[in-house]
């Protein structure tokens, strides 16, 4: 049951990094989508630069640790999103440039949301 929870929670936090990463482009179906994607832009960019851990990893481990398990079970998560979220080598110099990338990915996603919106 743990690791349910804990796959649950991998994939949430997936789609949480894909938010964060695209979520401006729902802009253009719902405007007032921005007011929950800057915020979690934010965070995603604090995150990334500061060399920080997102409470959805503790999260993801304590259900891990409920289960005694040391790592999911599960070929497609353990191979596929555990691979995306936390890819191997991963450092703090890695990170700054994930950071720098989201900041250049969404600079470009709202000067095109600016663009439309000067039409």
């Amino acid at each position: 049951m743990y690791e349910f929870f804990a796959n649950l929670t991998l994939i949430a936090h997936l789609i949480f990094i894909l938010f964060v990463i695209f979520g401006g482009l729902f802009f253009f179906i719902f405007s007032k989508i921005i007011y929950i994607h800057l915020p979690a832009l934010l965070w995603g960019i604090y995150i990334e630069l500061t060399n920080s851990t997102c409470p959805l990893t503790y999260l993801e481990n304590w259900f891990l640790y409920k289960g005694e398990l040391t790592t999911y079970s599960n070929d497609f998560i353990n191979n596929y999103l555990f691979q995306i979220i936390y890819p191997k080598g991963l450092n703090a110099e890695i990170q700054i440039y994930l950071g720098i990338s989201l900041i250049v990915i969404n600079i470009l996603i709202y000067g095109l949301i600016y663009k439309n919106l000067k039409k």
